[in-house]
């Protein structure tokens, strides 16, 4: 797949947008209204060729995401079970 001029200035934007915010890949996605696919993909594949210091960032971002994710899967539950109580 070949990526315009526009595709790098997205995944730019993206890549801001999830630094500002600390935001994970769904988060961007919804905000800007993209698959989390094509997040994922800028931010991990494109951005790496078009900014290498938003690429590190961002990469720390997705770390700290990953390592996180079971808690805030947990959390999730948690609030599902606790709405279906009330």
């Amino acid at each position: 797949m070949m990526y315009t001029d526009n595709g790098k200035e997205r995944c730019i934007i993206l890549a801001n947008y999830m630094i500002e915010k600390k935001a994970t890949v769904r988060a961007v996605a919804t905000e800007f209204g993209i698959s989390k696919s094509t997040v994922h993909k800028d931010l991990t594949c494109v951005l790496k060729s078009v900014n290498k210091s938003l690429y590190k960032e961002v990469q720390s971002i997705l770390a700290v995401n990953k390592k996180e994710r079971h808690l805030r899967g947990g959390e999730a539950t948690k609030r599902k079970y606790q709405e279906l109580q009330n």
